[in-house]
């Protein structure tokens, strides 16, 4: 099976040596994904909803360049750095995924890379002939 890497030019992928997305054979996956836009720049600071909305968005666009969309996403994984903003979280995944209804999980860390960044999320998407 022939293996696709997406690269996003984050400074991070060079320096760690990843791949915003990996695509085999029917199956992606996309690395963990803040709130930063093409500039190298934080997007939503302060703001736990705004990131959640930018990180899923842009996650959408890596999607379409693998022929995927929102909707062949299965799973997605939630890092927040306060658990107690769930809900905002909860409430703009929800506004794209609440009817697809991927499995997911929602975990507490105690940072992130940046401490700018509220929340990181991961995404397991299978596209379906």
């Amino acid at each position: 099976m022939e293996r696709i890497n997406v690269s996003t030019g984050a400074k991070w992928e060079d320096i760690v040596g990843y791949s915003r997305a990996v695509k085999i054979g029917n199956l992606i996956e996309v690395s963990g994904t803040v709130a930063t836009d093409g500039s190298g720049e934080l997007v939503g600071k302060g703001n736990v909803y705004l990131q959640t909305k930018f990180i899923i968005l842009k996650v959408e666009k890596v999607l379409e360049q693998l022929g995927a969309s929102l909707k062949d996403v299965v799973r997605t994984r939630i890092f927040a750095t306060d658990i107690s903003k769930w809900e905002e979280i909860g409430k703009a995944h929800g506004e794209f995924f609440g009817t697809i209804k991927p499995c997911t999980t929602v975990v507490e860390v105690s940072a992130l890379i940046d401490a700018n960044y509220l929340v990181e999320i991961e995404f397991s998407a299978i596209l379906v002939a």
